[in-house]
C-alpha cells in the first residue's frame, strides 16, 4: 500500500507537470520532454523520462559442454529526471529519480529499509569565473565509465572493471574548476568531500570521511558537446580530441567492503569492521572522425583486507575487494550511424581476498536512430573465470531518452 501511494505520487508530480507545461511546444525530441523557462527567468525547469529495456540470454559451460540458456526480460533502468536552474543562471540543480527494481533495490537498516528512488539530489554554484560548488547526493568524479551517463553507454552496459571498483554516488559537496592554459590546452580539476557510504543513508556517517580528487588533461580542446562524456564519437571529430584522467580516492575507516559500495562489514557484536581502503583510477578518451578509444585502469587496497572482529584477531570471513582491473574499448560508426564496439576486461583480485579472477571480450553493434536518445543495441560476451564458470552472455535491448 505504501508502495502504491509513493507511484501514484510520482505520477501525480509528471502529470501537473505536463498539464502546466502545455503552452511550451519549441522543445525536440532528445532535448527534454518539458523545457520551462520563467517569464522573470527566475528559474527553469527541464524534465527528461528515460527507458531502457533488456532482454539476455546466458549459457553456463561446465569444462565440457555449454547448458540450456537462462533468459531475462527486464526493465533495466526507468528513470525522471529534472534540472534548470534556481533565481540565478549561475545556480543549477539536478534531480533523477529511480523506478525500475535495479535502481531502488538496497533497502536496509542503514536507510530505514526504504526503497532507495533518489540517485542524484545537487544544486551546482557557479560562484567565481571557472569555480563550480557542488552540494548533494551526486556521482563522485571517479572512473570516465562510471561518470559517463547510463544513457550514453555504447554497449548494453559498463564493464567489470566498473562493476568491482567504481566509487558511484555518496553525499557530501564537491569543488570543480577548469584553467585554460592557453592554445588548446585545457585541465579539469575536481575535489570532493563525502560521507563515504554511498547514496540514501539516512543513519548518518558510521565510518570516517572519503575524499576524491581528480585531474584532466586536455591537449587538444575540449571535445565537441561534451563528447569526452559520452561514448562514441557520435559527432565524428573533425579534429584529434582527447582526454587524459587522474583519480586519488581514500575513504578513511571505511565500513563497507568496496569502499563506499558493496556490503557492511558487520561484526558478531553489531559493530562495525573499519579500515582505510585507497582507489585509483587511470584513464583516457581519444575521438577522430568517427573512431573512438577508451583505456581504463583501477587499483584498490585496504590497510586490511580481511575484516576482523572487535578483538582484533578473529576474522569475520568478509574482505575488501583488492586488486586491480584494465578495460580497453575501441568503436568506430560508420555513415549510416551503425556502430561496431570491441572491449576487453581484465580483473585481478588480490590472492588474500580469495576471489576469483575474470576477462570478459564483448562484442557489440549499436543503431543510432537519435543519438544516445533513442537506439537500438546488442552485444555478445565471453566470459572466463579462474574459480567460477566460464560463460558466453547475449544482451539486447533499446534506449528510450526524452
Amino acid at each position: 500500500m505504501i508502495k502504491a501511494k509513493q507511484y501514484f505520487f510520482l505520477l501525480c508530480v509528471v502529470l501537473t507537470s505536463l498539464v502546466q507545461a502545455q503552452e511550451i511546444s519549441d522543445t525536440k525530441f532528445g532535448k527534454g520532454m518539458i523545457n520551462f523557462i520563467a517569464k522573470d527567468s527566475s528559474f527553469s525547469v527541464k524534465f527528461a523520462p528515460r527507458i531502457q529495456s533488456r532482454y539476455q540470454s546466458q549459457w553456463d559451460f561446465d569444462g565440457e559442454e555449454y547448458g540450456d540458456p537462462d533468459l531475462n526480460f527486464i526493465v533495466r533502468r526507468a528513470r525522471l529526471k529534472f534540472g534548470g536552474f534556481a533565481f540565478t543562471p549561475k545556480l543549477k540543480y539536478k534531480m533523477e529519480l529511480g523506478l525500475s527494481n535495479r535502481d531502488i533495490s538496497g533497502a536496509s537498516i542503514y536507510n530505514k529499509n526504504t526503497p532507495r528512488y533518489i540517485l542524484d539530489a545537487v544544486i551546482m554554484w557557479n560562484f567565481h569565473e571557472n569555480f563550480e560548488l557542488w552540494a548533494g547526493q551526486t556521482k563522485l568524479p571517479g572512473n570516465i565509465e562510471r561518470v559517463v551517463s547510463s544513457a550514453n553507454l555504447q554497449l548494453i552496459d559498463r564493464s567489470l572493471l566498473n562493476s568491482k571498483f567504481n566509487i558511484d554516488r555518496d553525499m557530501g559537496v564537491q569543488l570543480r574548476h577548469k584553467t585554460k592554459w592557453g592554445g588548446n590546452f585545457v585541465t579539469r580539476e575536481k575535489f570532493s568531500i563525502s560521507q563515504g557510504e554511498g547514496r540514501n543513508i539516512t543513519v548518518g556517517n558510521l565510518g570516517g570521511i572519503q575524499y576524491t580528487s581528480r585531474l584532466e588533461l586536455l591537449p587538444f580542446g575540449e571535445f565537441s558537446s561534451k563528447g569526452d562524456y559520452s561514448q562514441g564519437d557520435l559527432k565524428r571529430e573533425k579534429s584529434v580530441k582527447a582526454m587524459f584522467g587522474f583519480t586519488y580516492d581514500i575513504n578513511n575507516n571505511a565500513v563497507k567492503n568496496r569502499s563506499n559500495m558493496g556490503s557492511y562489514m558487520t561484526q558478531s557484536g553489531g559493530g562495525l569492521f573499519e579500515t582505510d581502503i585507497e582507489t585509483v583510477f587511470i584513464d583516457g578518451v581519444v575521438k577522430y572522425k568517427g573512431f573512438a578509444l577508451t583505456g581504463e585502469y583501477a587499483h584498490r587496497d585496504a590497510d586490511t583486507i580481511e575484516a576482523l572482529e572487535a578483538d582484533g584477531s578473529t576474522k569475520i570471513g568478509a574482505v575488501v575487494g583488492a586488486g586491480s582491473a584494465i578495460n580497453f574499448q575501441g568503436s568506430y560508426l560508420f555513415k549510416n550511424n551503425v556502430e561496431m564496439t570491441l572491449r576487453y576486461t581484465n580483473v585481478d583480485f588480490k590472492e588474500v581476498t580469495r576471489l576469483s579472477d575474470l576477462q570478459q571480450i564483448t562484442y557489440g553493434i549499436s543503431k543510432y536512430v537519435v543519438g544516445h536518445s533513442l537506439k537500438i543495441q546488442a552485444d555478445l560476451t565471453f566470459s572466463q573465470s579462474d574459480a567460477t564458470r566460464d560463460y558466453v552472455l547475449f544482451r539486447t535491448g533499446f534506449d528510450l531518452h526524452f
